[in-house]
């Protein structure tokens, strides 16, 4: 007899709602007739298990099914055919020992390097007789990192088919799955089983449950053969996934991606109501990475959480690295504890305690006493009120316009919402997005008083979410340009024509850092004189685009795209405020010359604000941010 799925030595068998096994198992054997089994836990017979039915063996197949074997163990379980002879004495025709059978959950660990794990080894969890691990060579023991084990595995997705084994220590391989199992049997008393299956550097098109029939050759094939391998049956997975998914086209394919996988799992899981717990992206260190899109999948992540059902996540923002990527040893156990926190919920309920923090809704409303405008975020799932540790000064808060606006200079908590006081006006911020954990190596830290932390959010729009480019802030700028006294023109611009002749312009690149094509300092010596500053750039659009020119200004001011009058304010003064105004321009794919002229206003006028808008952008992926639709840019 060779049984071959569901009974393996040391295996953890998932129990049922009335916490005993119901396992399937099959493998082969040449006898026929009824399939018994005969229990034994610590040498003594177990009632009800002294050789009691459970299958049948014909045709050189066996298969069975172990009912009733309440949660706990370690058992012997002996499989045997029996058969009955000419004078209907019924013998063992074949027999098989699977030795040290628990009963308890079974996670599936899937998803990247950091499920995989890649913290320092010195940080490992001590082992514990009562959480084992189906390690990728298809054998169960008690659970000690590194449990995967690439080079090892039986599936050639994970090696290539090159099954090696490890001449020296691994000073690395420590993940969360075994902390988020033991912490889980402290919290259910029942023996605790993972299965392997996370493989670094992975995408989610590489995850495509698609590829199942190519088996042990795609990464979900490979998962799901080593579920069967296990009888079908578990508990819930973890998942910590997302890392190789941060670029332009990849993060706009994430939230379906991930809802295909999880139906997936929970049809071939045969559980429509699996638990689902991921991790969202922590932190990176690293130079030129696609920031928006790193924090677009956080943001899916929240989502996905925030909206699936049976789907939860935790936090990694806050913990330490073993390197640029990688949460290290000793943030794993917060991890693991975490993930168990946040399955024992999703499994119990409130009995367990709160879902993770959620982000409820932004408001902006005028501060009555700066007259600025305060941003009110309001939270669910707050345990007690929002506090930071220690009483230090709460952080992680942004205010973004593509990236970080140096305009909060305070923020307050007030039980179960965050105020961020600004200095701008309303008619400043409407377009403005809310971050938490803007970037790619955040630092917050305000959580509840359950030490739970604030997801990563962001784009959140204080008002309606716009597709935007950022504000020019390399520009060529030709001046002081006479106005002309011979043509009609006058200090309000009226009657200027497109300069067709710009041989004699004194163009200079210019390059600022705070959005605001700020020119006052170098006009100040010109005193109170009227003249007109040319502002010059390129416009590349990659696409046929419905566009708005989007102006702010403090003076007179008039813009022509590729020679052809798109705006003009003769009534321009101070302030200067974002899109103060904006027109439709043509928007062909290719490159377009863009010229702004602004009128000193006797050297009042301190310079312009610049962006593009792109209007033909559905509601759908304006929810999603700029990173989900392509838009033109701009160079000097």
């Amino acid at each position: 007899m060779n049984i071959t799925a569901g009974l393996l030595d040391r295996i953890v068998l998932q129990r049922n709602n009335r916490n005993v096994s119901d396992a399937e198992f099959s493998g082969d054997t040449q006898a026929a007739g009824d399939v018994i089994v005969r229990v034994t836990k610590g040498g003594k017979k177990v009632k009800g298990f002294d050789g009691k039915v459970v299958g049948k063996a014909s045709n050189g197949k066996i298969t069975g099914r172990l009912t009733g074997l309440p949660a706990g163990g370690p058992y012997d379980v002996v499989v045997a055919v029996v058969g009955h002879g000419a004078k209907a004495q019924t013998s063992v025709a074949d027999k098989q020992r699977i030795k040290s059978v628990l009963v308890g959950d079974v996670w599936i660990a899937a998803g990247q390097s950091n499920m995989q794990g890649c913290g320092n080894a010195q940080y490992r969890a001590k082992p514990d007789p009562m959480v084992r691990a189906f390690y990728m060579d298809d054998h169960w023991a008690t659970a000690v990192d590194p449990i995967h084990q690439l080079n090892t595995a039986v599936d050639s997705v994970h090696n290539g088919g090159i099954r090696t084994v490890a001449t020296a220590p691994n000073p690395k391989g420590v993940g969360p799955a075994i902390h988020f199992a033991q912490d889980m049997y402290r919290r259910t008393r029942v023996p605790q089983g993972i299965i392997a299956c996370a493989h670094g550097g992975t995408s989610m098109s590489q995850w495509d449950p698609k590829l199942k029939s190519k088996g042990g050759a795609s990464l979900y094939g490979a998962s799901m053969r080593r579920l069967e391998k296990n009888g079908g049956k578990i508990a819930g997975v973890i998942w910590y996934q997302g890392e190789s998914d941060c670029n332009s086209d990849a993060s706009r394919q994430f939230t379906p991606r991930m809802k295909e996988l999880i139906a997936a799992f929970r049809k071939d899981a045969r559980n429509p109501k699996l638990p689902f717990v991921q991790v969202q992206l922590g932190r990176l260190l690293s130079i030129g990475f696609d920031v928006p899109s790193w924090n677009s999948v956080q943001d899916q992540q929240r989502r996905l959480a925030q909206d699936a059902p049976f789907v939860s996540q935790v936090a990694a923002y806050d913990l330490q690295l073993d390197d640029t990527i990688h949460v290290g040893g000793r943030g794993m156990a917060i991890l693991g504890a975490r993930l168990a926190y946040a399955m024992d919920v999703l499994r119990r309920g409130s009995k367990a305690g709160k879902p993770p923090i959620t982000l409820k809704k932004v408001n902006i409303k005028p501060n009555p006493v700066s007259g600025q405008v305060d941003v009110l975020i309001d939270f669910d799932n707050v345990v007690g009120s929002l506090h930071v540790p220690g009483g230090i000064r709460p952080t992680g808060f942004s205010l973004v316009d593509n990236r970080p606006v140096p305009i909060i200079y305070d923020i307050e908590l007030r039980g179960h919402t965050v105020v961020l006081h600004t200095n701008f006006a309303m008619s400043g911020l409407g377009d403005k997005t809310v971050y938490h954990g803007w970037g790619i190596d955040t630092y917050c830290n305000v959580q509840d008083e359950a030490g739970r932390l604030i997801p990563v959010f962001g784009p959140v729009a204080t008002g309606e979410p716009r597709a935007v480019t950022p504000m020019v802030e390399r520009i060529n700028i030709a001046f002081p340009i006479a106005i002309p006294t011979d043509s009609g023109v006058d200090t309000k611009l009226n009657g200027l024509k497109y300069p067709a002749d710009q041989a004699n312009f004194p163009w200079k690149l210019n390059v600022f850092e705070n959005r605001f094509c700020d020119i006052h300092l170098q006009t100040a010596v010109l005193e109170k004189q009227d003249f007109i500053a040319y502002f010059k750039c390129t416009l590349e659009v990659p696409e046929p685009m419905k566009l708005d020119i989007c102006l702010g200004y403090d003076g007179p001011v008039k813009a022509w795209i590729d020679g052809e009058e798109v705006f003009h304010d003769p009534q321009g003064n101070n302030p200067a405020w974002e899109d103060r105004g904006t027109a439709p321009i043509k928007a062909k794919p290719g490159s377009h010359e863009v010229i702004v002229a602004l009128a000193s206003n006797k050297n009042n006028a301190w310079g312009i604000f610049l962006r593009f808008e792109r209007k033909d952008v559905s509601k759908e992926q304006l929810k999603l941010g700029v990173v989900s639709c392509v838009l033109p840019s701009v160079r000097a």
